[in-house]
């Protein structure tokens, strides 16, 4: 069995738990606890580290993609969901009806909207980027403040 190990970044909208292994992170969650627990050890591995360096230059607004490596872990169609809303760019929304459309399957709007709750990627599989069809903030696992919080400061710092 692989270990998994946990670090904890405190991001300007809460702590966020940092899951993976010694090769790839397999969860970003906003933690719904006020403090840090798990903190940096000897063992952490490198690949969380570079996640927590990388969530804190996203977060003062100096990085637009990540780069360490991550693993999807869910159905097939979701990881078709998954990996269409990282083609949605920085500081842009799309909508559940134009991701099911990417992924032909334009009947799956709901499906999409499904997936999309299921997303153990926060940020980095961007889905505060999807946005109901009529414009309006929809359902977000982290609380729709924070997803409006997260459009607003891409908005902030993006490239003209």
């Amino acid at each position: 069995m692989t270990r998994q190990y946990k670090l904890d970044y405190e991001s300007p909208i809460g702590v966020i738990e940092i899951i993976g292994t010694d090769e790839a992170i397999s969860s970003i969650m906003f933690s719904e606890r006020e403090t840090i627990v798990n903190v940096k050890q000897d063992e952490t591995p490198k690949v969380l580290v570079d996640c927590m360096e990388q969530l804190h230059e996203y977060f003062k607004g100096s990085r637009y993609v990540f780069t360490f490596p991550y693993i999807l872990e869910g159905t097939d169609f979701q990881k078709k969901v998954w990996n269409a809303l990282t083609l949605v760019p920085y500081a842009e929304t799309g909508s559940y009806k134009e991701i099911a459309a990417s992924i032909q399957n334009e009947k799956a709007i709901r499906a999409v909207g499904s997936a999309n709750g299921k997303n153990l990627l926060s940020i980095v599989i961007p889905c505060h980027r999807i946005i109901g069809t009529n414009g309006k903030l929809t359902g977000y696992t982290g609380g729709l403040w924070r997803k409006e919080w997260l459009l607003q400061h891409e908005k902030s710092f993006k490239q003209s």
